[in-house]
């Protein structure tokens, strides 16, 4: 009879460490990987030009046919024989009779031009035999006496106003060379010199198989307890697309070694390249590492390179086909994607390595690192006070945030032997895509009524960034210029007086709208049901059993807790998360049993709520930054009705 794994087993198989064997640096990582593959462009295939953009030609192609494919009329006018008009002035204008048809656009000429005649010829008409010259009709005049002719005051040059067949293109010339990729540009050349299908190299075919019992489809309702949507797998395939590959989604493979190892195999012989998202960290169920092993030579390339977000990646191939593990949370799974497979895509789909831009940026606050391995860290830019330079803002959401890589306009590297980098020191900030400055920057307090208002500047075409530093860091940013707005809820103890004492010389305060802060709780919990706000924090700070979930540093929530708190220090205060929401998450789901946060959140989250104070979430503004469209704008819209009910909807009441 087989028996269950002891806890004590199951914790040391989770210990045990079967995976990064040889931590490597990111450099020698690449080096194996790459020796090990034939990064060569697939073959070709044909497809339509409906097909072909953003395709690589895979072979020179030259042109089938003309372009023009005939001599044509490049204006509205009369081809004629020049010689006719030879010595016409205003003067002493040629009469030339007409002949009886006109030339459209697709109209084959029937009647030669002869000595003394021309033939009505619109823009793009075959040029009739005997002419050998247009003139624009605006320079003729038109005689009905004794028949249609028309009066010519200027003379034309054999070959005026014609376009020669295949003076754009010729038959037999290069059209284009293996490598290009195909825009819409050369699709239109294509199909002008007869082209109805074009070579191209064939995309890659990547495979992607997300792994781990944690794992649900995106859009499951009820989420289980315990779970999360496959994110990185949407993500990944766009990616690939992105980058000239076909994405082939397996779907999500439970931590069942047999069965993951019969996907892996189904996948290696189907796809150009397999990536599976997850089981590379050391744990119970992470099972990746041993299937690559049975795969066949040469097996894992590398398994830990020292680098953060990512150390876990693990890179292997079989045969010459590339298989590649990525680290389950998703800033770790995009970035090493983007790193590490990213360029063995593009080399597969014929397409250039990416075009890398990196700005020059001041770093806004000091950033710790790990000892020992490369830190990319993934910034959000702003302009400096005088416009003239950038400011680095870290994001801070750690390698588990699904929105980091998304919101980041690029990264910046804290060497392996650097413990950190310091406040206002220059760093290389490798863009992603393009730099997307926004025309609003606001820097501080994050509030749910921020984002209706954001959505009426949205909705006019003005683009804003929120960064969610706290009140007194969006302070600190506004003091030095950083940002148009820095919103904020701070309440001074000693006059209690929102905001206001922290103003300065250069800075000016918008009022925004009050809101009602409180204890949020779980409902039926008789600790705080029928309480006051003070009360209940008074009792539950003096019970040790009562959990609280705190709110970060530097916070208005944080200020307002600490005061109310007196020196306090219950069960659950070093626990400090940057939001309302993560706290209400927190007592919804049991892991914390009250907190502080405002009334709309404990509402949304179905939780009981004690008022404590009506707080002020205003805006602090950099003088020098008041006239900018965009920041009027948004005072514009903090005025408007509408957004003024809005708020009052979300149960704010606006200043």
């Amino acid at each position: 009879m087989v028996t269950a794994p002891s806890l004590t087993e199951q914790v040391r198989r989770a210990a045990r460490q079967e995976q990064f064997l040889e931590v490597l640096s990111a450099e020698e990582a690449t080096r194996r990987f790459r020796a090990a593959l034939d990064l060569a462009p697939l073959e070709a295939e044909t497809v339509g030009l409906a097909e072909a953009l953003h395709r690589v030609v895979a072979q020179g192609i030259a042109a089938a046919a003309d372009a023009p494919p005939f001599d044509r009329s490049s204006v509205d006018g009369f081809a004629l024989r020049a010689a006719d008009t030879a010595g016409a002035t205003e003067a002493s204008p040629r009469r030339l009779r007409l002949n009886g048809e006109v030339l459209a656009c697709g109209t084959a000429p029937a009647i030669e031009v002869l000595p003394g005649t021309a033939t009505a010829i619109a823009t793009g008409g075959v040029i009739p035999r005997g002419a050998d010259a247009v003139v624009m009709i605006e320079h003729t005049e038109l005689e009905e006496g004794g028949g249609a002719a028309i009066a010519l005051r200027r003379a034309a040059a054999p070959g005026q106003f014609i376009g020669f067949a295949g003076s754009d293109i010729a038959r037999g010339e290069a059209l284009l060379r293996a490598g290009t990729t195909i825009t819409s540009r050369e699709i239109g050349m294509l199909a002008a010199a007869g082209h109805a299908t074009v070579p191209v190299v064939r995309r890659p075919r990547v495979a992607i198989l997300s792994t781990g019992d944690e794992l649900v489809p995106p859009g499951t309702t009820p989420l289980p307890p315990g779970a999360i949507p496959d994110s990185n797998a949407a993500i990944l395939a766009a990616a690939v697309a992105e980058h000239g590959g076909e994405p082939l989604p397996l779907g999500i493979f439970r931590d069942d070694e047999a069965v993951l190892e019969q996907a892996v195999r189904r996948a290696l012989e189907t796809a150009d390249l397999v990536v599976m998202s997850g089981g590379t960290s050391k744990g119970a169920g992470d099972v990746s590492h041993r299937i690559i092993g049975r795969l066949g030579p040469p097996g894992v390339l590398a398994h830990g390179v020292a680098l953060k977000p990512g150390k876990p990646l693990c890179l292997a191939a079989v045969g010459r086909k590339p298989l590649v593990v990525l680290p389950g949370f998703p800033t770790s799974a995009v970035f090493t994607f983007h790193e590490f497979v990213v360029p063995v895509i593009r080399a597969l789909a014929g397409l250039p390595p990416r075009a890398e831009t990196t700005l020059e940026a001041s770093l806004a606050i000091r950033t710790p690192s790990e000892l020992g391995r490369t830190e990319y860290v993934m910034v959000s830019l702003s302009e400096t006070a005088d416009g003239e330079g950038l400011t680095a803002w870290p994001l801070g959401k750690g390698s588990g945030s699904v929105t980091a890589f998304s919101q980041a306009d690029g990264f910046f590297a804290i060497p392996a032997l650097a413990q950190g980098a310091e406040a206002g020191m220059p760093v290389q900030v490798r863009l992603i895509g393009e730099a997307r400055l926004p025309e609003l920057s606001i820097i501080g307090s994050h509030c749910v009524g921020l984002d209706d208002v954001l959505e009426v500047l949205a909705e006019q075409g003005i683009r804003a960034r929120t960064l969610a530093v706290g009140s007194l860091g969006g302070l600190a940013a506004a003091r030095r210029g950083e940002c148009d707005l820095a919103p904020a809820h701070l309440l001074d103890a000693k006059t209690g007086l929102y905001n206001t004492p922290w103003l300065e010389a250069g800075l000016r305060l918008v009022p925004g709208w009050r809101r009602i802060q409180g204890v949020v709780f779980r409902p039926g919990d008789a600790r705080f049901e029928g309480l006051d706000g003070a009360e209940a924090i008074r009792r539950a700070a003096a019970d040790p059993a009562c959990l609280l979930v705190n709110r970060n540093a530097g916070s208005g929530t944080r200020i307002l807790l600490d005061g109310l708190l007196g020196g306090a220090r219950p069960p659950g205060y070093p626990n400090q998360p940057k939001s309302h929401n993560a706290v209400a998450t927190a007592v919804a789901q049991g892991r914390a049993d009250w907190g502080m946060a405002i009334g709309t959140v404990a509402r949304a989250y179905g939780l009981g709520f004690l008022p404590i104070a009506d707080e002020h979430y205003d805006f602090f503004v950099p003088e020098a930054r008041l006239e900018r469209p965009a920041l009027q704008a948004f005072l514009a819209a903090l005025e408007s009705d509408a957004v003024r009910e809005r708020l009052r909807v979300l149960g704010f009441t606006p200043a």
